[in-house]
């Protein structure tokens, strides 16, 4: 299956490419699991810049719709950082895009994830 996620933050130098708003089409296994936090957590994780992506509806908002969201995390987030961004938690399987796959579902697949922390590390 196919999602899309917003970057709502890119303060993790594993997102150091990407923007905030930018949309990417990231493959998902999964429907077990799911992120949960009290609305104080999810409150201190956004104002800290900790919510590093959401999974969205076509329009790009935020959903709860299992077809965006298909395993009902809270506030829609799909992926979180540690409070200096240095580990990067998320559930989409970005390392499942390559060159030549998916070629009949448009979207933005490659958020240089990788690439961004390999510049990092160096």
């Amino acid at each position: 299956m196919l999602v899309r996620t917003r970057i709502a933050s890119n303060k993790s130098p594993w997102l150091a490419r990407t923007k905030p708003g930018e949309i990417y089409t990231v493959p998902v296994s999964h429907g077990e699991g799911r992120f949960f936090a009290s609305e104080e957590l999810i409150r201190k994780l956004a104002e800290n810049g900790q919510i590093a992506a959401q999974y969205v509806d076509v329009d790009g908002r935020p959903s709860m719709d299992v077809r965006a969201n298909p395993n009902g995390s809270v506030l829609a987030v799909e992926g979180i950082t540690s409070p200096d961004g240095r580990i990067f938690g998320k559930m989409g399987h970005s390392e499942r895009a390559g060159r030549g796959l998916y070629k009949n579902v448009s979207g933005r697949y490659d958020m240089g994830m990788f690439a961004s922390a390999a510049d990092y590390f160096r």
